[in-house]
């Protein structure tokens, strides 16, 4: 990467632009701007990076204050019109054109004026506008006001494997809840078993398993396939089967998911949700891929 990714922390977010012309919808709907302070997380990343069409590494060329009276636009705010150089395409396809626009609300320097952003390297989430192109410029919507994010190595390579990941052949899918939950005691005192299975997006398997041993803590892992891999390991944080669990599991059992035969084993099937649960530990999603 060249000189210009090290440029001043400075991150804004961005808002809303029509496919004809620049023009300013909602505006009193936009989210609180993303902040200099705020650090994104994996699944702020595997988010953005799940839902936006074209998603490109950029450099500020320009900006400049639109109006800072519009209607439901925050104190130190100014919705502002960016101009950008792109620079690489992580998904979709570079503009053929040297740069790109669109509208960003920033937030205001001490002083209430615009910051110098220029030669900003910043990672844009975005979807182009078709037929949008005006000469040599093309212009992109956010896909949320939080959709401009500062350019960095650690995220590049965070972004980078996350987009791997979700291409790979077997990718873990979409997990949109609990169908059924089911606890079988084994033969012996302290051993048994429950079965999560989940309901995903176009249907793919996907289990959990919790496994009770006789002198052993509960062990549990998670297939994505037809195939349960009855030594397999929870997720490690910050990995796409992790996110899919931590990101989308309710915080209790649907109790419309339990068909354990029994008041006990409906019990037990509930406690080793709620172990898996606290083993992923909160989704960690922060205000940088909030729409």
């Amino acid at each position: 990467m060249s000189a210009m990714f090290q440029s001043r922390s400075v991150i804004f977010a961005g808002a809303a632009m029509l496919a004809c012309g620049l023009s300013f919808p909602a505006l009193a709907q936009v989210s609180p701007p993303v902040t200099q302070n705020i650090v994104q997380t994996y699944s702020d990343t595997a988010v953005m990076a799940e839902s936006a069409p074209l998603i490109l590494i950029a450099e500020i060329k320009s900006l400049r204050a639109v109006d800072q009276g519009v209607p439901g636009a925050q104190p130190g705010m100014a919705l502002s019109y960016v101009t950008a150089i792109p620079r690489e395409a992580l998904r979709g396809i570079t503009p053929g054109t040297a740069l790109v626009e669109y509208l960003a609300y920033v937030p205001l320097d001490a002083r209430g004026r615009l910051p110098n952003l220029r030669k900003q390297a910043v990672v844009l989430f975005a979807r182009p506008v078709p037929g949008a192109i005006t000469g040599e410029i093309a212009r992109v919507q956010l896909m949320t006001p939080g959709a401009q994010w500062l350019w960095s190595a650690e995220l590049d390579k965070r972004l980078r494997g996350v987009l791997s990941d979700l291409g790979t052949p077997g990718a873990p899918a979409t997990v949109t809840g609990v169908s059924e939950a089911i606890y079988q005691p084994g033969t012996l005192a302290g051993e048994g078993e429950t079965q999560l299975f989940l309901s995903t997006a176009g249907g793919a398997p996907a289990s959990i398993t919790v496994r009770h041993r006789p002198g052993a803590a509960p062990a549990w892992s998670v297939s994505f396939s037809e195939v349960v891999d009855m030594d397999g390991k929870p997720p490690a944080k910050d990995t796409l089967a992790w996110y899919r669990l931590a990101c989308s599991l309710p915080e209790r059992l649907p109790d419309a998911a339990q068909v354990s035969p029994d008041g006990d084993a409906r019990l037990q099937a509930m406690r080793d949700y709620l172990l898996v649960r606290a083993d992923l530990g909160p989704c960690g999603r922060t205000d940088a891929s909030r729409p």
